[in-house]
């Protein structure tokens, strides 16, 4: 699947390092710690050191994204990928690596950036595609709710993903609202609801002989 998807992978990898040149540019302006992590209250609480965040965090990202893609290659069941999961796989890290950098030079630079609004906008829309593309995916193992009672049954798999994919398409436009009402419980609750509903969905199959 790498040589099938190696310009993908080079593109994708590329866009992890682009930050990189940001960095490089704006390094003079740049303090010696910039903001890596904020709480729930949109208060940045942890940081790095800019030499880190500039060369290694890209870095970083970038191991995790090799990893990912690996993982998925050696799948004994890639054969079921589809297409459109395999670039949810190749350009999830991508995607955040970017929005954090952006976020993290934003904010170092002076320039307004609200987390609380960000942050749930961005999660909720990537819950929202991948609610949609989760009905679609095949039995596999590295791609989807990747349980007993879905691995060890198609019809298991294929009804827990239909309905995941609804779960999570909902709970992705409740996270997008959550970025305007500021509460940060919610966002919590409902993903919880996305972790634990599929589950308990699969299971209730699983005692119906599904």
């Amino acid at each position: 699947m790498i040589k099938k998807n190696i310009k993908i992978l080079i593109i994708t990898s590329i866009v992890i390092l682009l930050p990189i040149i940001a960095g490089v540019v704006l390094w003079n302006k740049l303090p010696d710690k910039v903001p890596i992590h904020w709480n729930i209250n949109n208060e940045v609480d942890r940081y790095a050191s800019k030499t880190f965040f500039v060369f290694f965090m890209p870095l970083i990202f970038l191991a995790m994204h090799w990893f990912c893609v690996v993982v998925t290659t050696l799948d004994p069941k890639n054969q079921n990928h589809q297409d459109k999961m395999l670039v949810l796989v190749f350009w999830l890290i991508p995607l955040i690596n970017l929005v954090l950098s952006t976020i993290t030079y934003f904010t170092t630079l002076g320039i307004g950036v609200e987390m609380g609004i960000i942050m749930p906008l961005f999660l909720g829309f990537i819950f929202l595609v991948l609610g949609n593309y989760l009905p679609k995916c095949k039995q596999n193992y590295t791609i989807g709710i990747k349980i007993a009672y879905t691995l060890n049954s198609e019809e298991n798999w294929n009804k827990t993903h239909r309905f995941a994919g609804w779960v999570w398409t909902i709970c992705g436009f409740i996270i997008m609202l959550t970025s305007f009402l500021n509460t940060w419980w919610i966002l919590l609750v409902v993903l919880l609801i996305m972790a634990i509903a599929p589950l308990i969905y699969s299971f209730i199959l699983y005692k119906k002989g599904v």
